[in-house]
């Protein structure tokens, strides 16, 4: 059995597991988007119920490569700024993540009523690039992603 049908078999884990098997990924790895502003709010979003810890996976694709998958779930079906904690969610991750990676983000099912589209728009290279050239789009973004001392 190759290694690709052994993880394919295992099924997705959780950044826990991936620590467990691996001792690559240093713990902040496996939670680094809780901390996220909320654009209109001085909250984060897991203080928001956003995203928590369930609502990220990792599939192991090879002995050094992952795929994350985060679903994020906005605090109203017709959240205005769901596309942009999207962005934040991509930028932060990309950033921080100590791993090679491939990465998807998405809404939760059934949770947004535009779901489809801001999926599509929040994992098409072209448009995030896009989106981070615009300077008072970007400077959103790094605020919301800024650490902040508690």
């Amino acid at each position: 059995m190759d290694q690709q049908t052994k993880n394919a078999a295992l099924g997705p884990t959780t950044p826990l597991q991936i620590r467990k098997r691996t001792s690559r990924l240093p713990s902040q790895s496996e939670y680094v988007i809780k901390d996220i502003r909320d654009p209109e709010r001085p909250n984060s979003l897991e203080d928001l119920n956003v995203v928590s810890e369930e609502c990220v996976c990792i599939h192991t694709l090879s002995m050094d490569e992952f795929l994350v998958i985060i679903r994020f779930t906005p605090t109203i079906p017709h959240c205005s700024l769901a596309t942009l904690i999207g962005l934040c969610l991509r930028v932060k991750l990309e950033r921080s993540l100590p791993f090679k990676h491939k990465l998807e983000i998405y809404i939760a099912e059934g949770t947004h009523v535009t779901e489809k589209e801001i999926n599509k728009q929040i994992n098409d290279k072209e448009r995030i690039a896009a989106a981070m050239e615009n300077s008072s789009l970007r400077e959103i973004v790094e605020s919301c992603i800024k650490e902040r001392d508690d």
